[in-house]
């Protein structure tokens, strides 16, 4: 697996911000392989060398861009099951509401886990291994919610959760923005219905 270079000063974590605020837009916006390290360079106004001092390879840029969205995303999740800690259906429809609103945002242009996973073929390569880490954690945070469900078979649950959550991610061509949200609760509400005995 690649590795992080650490910056030792506020500078060097500014230019590092830089750098990896550019490269993540433009990862997001064209995608990871169309995105060549001397555009980073150009847009975020650094040398090259520069990136290269935080970031050792390109594929190191992808995980930390990957790690960053990660970041974003578990926070907005943290917070949603904080507000319903004590309602588990409660706190699974809040995260299909949520994730509802994020598939009708304009720029959406899927899941960065799923669309960085998509393009590189090599099972081992690190932007497939922050992928799997994602979506490992997606299912376990769900598997949770199911226990606390009392569904008869909670990792069967969560599984089909998580599929109903990642399709929904690559399907933004096939969803209205103002339809997600409310396509996304009707199936979660369904999948619940069959797995929780009344």
């Amino acid at each position: 697996m690649t590795t992080l270079s650490a910056p030792t000063s506020p500078e060097a974590m500014d230019v590092r911000e830089r750098i990896l605020s550019v490269a993540s837009e433009l990862f997001y916006k064209q995608g990871a392989r169309a995105v060549g390290v001397d555009l980073v360079v150009e847009r975020a106004a650094v040398a090259k060398s520069s990136l290269y001092r935080h970031f050792r390879t390109k594929d190191d840029l992808i995980v930390a861009f990957l790690a960053r969205e990660d970041v974003d995303f578990w926070a907005t999740w943290d917070r949603v099951a904080a507000e319903h800690a004590g309602d588990a259906l409660a706190e699974l429809e809040a995260h299909m509401r949520w994730i509802g609103e994020r598939l009708g945002r304009a720029n959406y242009r899927g899941c960065p886990q799923i669309n960085v996973a998509a393009e590189f073929a090599e099972q081992d390569h690190p932007a497939r291994e922050v992928a799997r880490q994602h979506m490992q954690a997606l299912r376990a945070r769900l598997a949770a919610i199911a226990v606390r469900l009392g569904a008869d078979a909670p990792d069967a649950l969560a599984a089909q959760l998580a599929l109903l959550v990642n399709g929904a991610f690559v399907s933004t061509g096939l969803l209205a923005p103002e339809e997600a949200t409310d396509v996304l609760l009707a199936a979660m509400h369904a999948l619940v219905k069959g797995a929780v005995r009344a």
